[in-house]
């Protein structure tokens, strides 16, 4: 008989802690998002579409280096790298990025890439509406994910002219 009162004094217990808890979320202001008429508030850690970033003289950061692909556990990243030149210089590097495609049917937004990448070329960013029937617009090339060039820029950047020394060849 004791167990059978302990049970339901233990019973009787949990319920007023839960009806406790219910009566005091019911006291405090309901927070409500007004999304898709106002624009949604994002933390900053926030895993949206990947931007691809520059330097701050415009120049690409990606260097071609092929690290975020390889650390791509759905292999969504395809890259082609290419060779800077004296006259047209794309990245601060050797090489850059000359096709750079993400496949967003395929990405799982973990992060790998922007952990693996040396010169912090891609980031991720805040857009989140890329739902869509057809699965060849989740395709996103570098163009849609690259950064706007900063004022002043123009493109395609060209390389400074290197000075040559005077005299002995």
């Amino acid at each position: 008989m004791p167990g059978k009162i302990s049970e339901v004094l233990g019973s009787a217990a949990a319920i007023a802690k839960g009806m406790g808890v219910t009566f005091k979320e019911m006291m405090q202001p309901t927070l409500t998002e007004d999304y898709p008429d106002a624009p949604p508030n994002f933390q900053e850690r926030y895993r949206g579409v990947h931007v691809l970033q520059r330097d701050e003289n415009g120049l690409e950061k990606c260097v071609a280096c092929f690290l975020c692909a390889a650390a791509c556990p759905v292999e969504c990243i395809y890259i082609e790298a290419a060779e800077n030149t004296d006259k047209l210089r794309i990245s601060g590097g050797e090489r850059y990025a000359h096709i750079y495609n993400i496949d967003y049917s395929r990405c799982i937004f973990c992060g790998y890439c922007v952990e693996a990448c040396p010169t912090d070329a891609i980031t991720h960013g805040h857009g989140f509406e890329i739902a869509s029937y057809n699965t060849s617009t989740l395709i996103y090339r570098k163009e849609s994910m690259l950064v706007p060039l900063p004022a002043g820029a123009n493109f395609p950047l060209k390389a400074e002219p290197v000075a040559h020394a005077e005299g002995g060849h």
